[in-house]
């Protein structure tokens, strides 16, 4: 069974999102908050994608 490009996506994009989830806690035992705001937008710009392309 192929997946189609929806499911490619939404694949893909779960992928992205728990390794960014994997970086913010790595990156919230250190004391650069910059670079865990950063991450946690990223995480969320991948959440809002995944959520678009769930709506499909």
């Amino acid at each position: 069974m192929t997946c189609g490009p929806h499911n490619q996506q939404a694949a893909l994009l779960n992928r992205l999102y728990q390794n960014k989830q994997r970086q913010l806690d790595a990156a919230s035992k250190q004391t650069d908050s910059l670079l865990y705001r950063v991450l946690l937008a990223e995480a969320q710009a991948i959440s809002d994608a995944l959520s678009t392309v769930n709506r499909r």
